[in-house]
């Protein structure tokens, strides 16, 4: 089963609860999944009044609502790649440690809030556990939208989902692995998780995320190892490939959640 990371889920979910496309319990549980509640802390210098405290995501959703935030913006910074991070430089490194973050922007103030995670595991692989809290952070004014449009995301993916399947399959990661034939059937024919994306989401923008949520969980699976066959010259090449598919990937994971961002086409 393919499935979008927690930050891109709530801003997907979030913004259908501001909308009215989405329940709020719907949201919450999946944003939250299987995880330990997830804790919500205010920092002093979020713009406007905090949430209450001790605050959890349906509250934070809550107040989100309640504020008139307009529909949430997903971030997926990574060193090398730091698009859409609202800034100041503090929330921006805090962004680029969690390597996601979402922007809500309540109308009249000064200022946006920025929605960082912080994802601590637990257990083992059988039973494994998060505990997740959400810093909400004071975040710069709006700037221009950076990221691509849905559809020269699509167009990109088509050869970046081909890159990568074709460094899994030199790779053969099946043949040394016992472990990876049930995870590569799993990546090559499963879907989104079906709790991934609220009620209404356009049928272009799924299409879009399933498709480069395909390509960054082959791109983990084909990066675990270089295989026994490989000399160092072809492992590089291949890791940077796969580096430059998953920034495709990324991409595409944020043009799609942010669809609503996109100006309007004559």
């Amino acid at each position: 089963m393919l499935d979008l990371p927690r930050s891109a889920r709530l801003a997907a979910w979030g913004t259908g609860v501001i909308t009215g496309a989405a329940g709020l319990e719907a949201a919450v549980a999946a944003v939250v999944r299987d995880d330990e509640p997830h804790a919500v802390r205010w920092a002093e210098d979020a713009p406007a009044a905090p949430g209450p405290d001790p605050c959890d995501v349906r509250a934070l959703l809550a107040v989100l609502s309640a504020a008139g935030c307009g529909p949430l913006l997903l971030a997926l910074p990574v060193p090398g790649d730091p698009r859409g991070l609202p800034g100041p430089a503090a929330v921006n490194v805090a962004a680029l440690e969690a390597g996601e973050c979402v922007v809500a922007e309540p109308p009249g103030v000064a200022g946006r809030w920025a929605l960082v995670p912080e994802v601590r595991e637990f257990g083992s692989v059988w039973e494994p556990g998060a505990v997740v809290t959400w810093s909400v952070l004071g975040a710069a004014p709006r700037r221009a939208p950076e990221s691509s449009s849905v559809a020269d995301s699509e167009r990109e993916l088509r050869l970046a989902l081909a890159t990568a399947t074709q460094a899994l399959a030199a790779l053969d990661v099946a043949r040394w692995r016992e472990d990876a034939a049930d995870r590569i059937a799993a990546v090559r024919d499963g879907g989104l998780a079906r709790d991934a994306l609220p009620p209404g989401t356009a049928p272009r923008a799924a299409r879009v995320l399933q498709t480069a949520a395909r390509v960054l969980a082959i791109v983990e699976l084909a990066g675990e190892d270089d295989g026994a066959a490989v000399t160092s010259f072809e492992a590089a090449s291949r890791a940077q490939a796969l580096r430059e598919v998953a920034a495709v990937a990324r991409r595409a994971v944020v043009a799609a959640v942010n669809a609503h961002a996109e100006p309007a086409r004559p």
